[in-house]
C-alpha cells in the first residue's frame, strides 16, 4: 500500500497550490483521508480531513477559509486546494489514512511560501 502526494512546489505568498493524494493497493473511497504538515522544528499538524460520509470536512483553525479538502471519486484521489498562502504554511505536507491511527501514509510533498 502507498499513498502518493504531489503538487507541493514554491510559492510567493498569496499565491495557490493544489496537492493531490492518491494511493495504490488500497482504494482511498474506503476511507477518510486527512492531510498533514510538518515544518521543520515544529511537530506535526493536522491540517485537514475529509470523509465520505456527507463528505464531512474539518480544518485546522490556522487554515479555514484558505485551504479547502476534496475527493474526486472517479479519480480516487483526495486534493488539498491552498489559497491565500502564508510563509507559516511552509512545510511537508503528507496525506494519510484512516483516522485515528493513520495506517497509511504518502511520502511527502514540500510546499514553500517565500517572496
Amino acid at each position: 500500500v502507498q499513498l502518493q502526494a504531489s503538487g507541493g512546489g514554491l510559492v510567493q505568498p498569496g499565491g495557490s497550490l493544489r496537492l493531490s493524494c492518491a494511493a495504490s493497493g488500497i482504494a482511498l473511497s474506503d476511507y477518510a483521508v486527512s492531510w498533514f504538515r510538518q515544518a521543520p522544528w515544529k511537530e506535526r499538524e493536522l491540517v485537514a480531513s475529509i470523509r465520505w460520509t456527507r463528505m464531512t470536512t474539518v480544518y485546522a483553525d490556522s487554515v479555514k477559509g484558505r485551504f479547502t479538502i476534496s475527493r474526486d471519486s472517479a479519480k480516487d484521489t483526495v486534493y488539498l486546494q491552498m489559497n491565500g498562502l502564508r510563509p507559516e504554511d511552509t512545510a511537508v505536507y503528507y496525506c494519510a489514512a484512516p483516522p485515528p491511527n493513520y495506517q497509511y501514509w504518502g511520502q511527502g510533498t514540500e510546499v514553500t511560501v517565500s517572496s
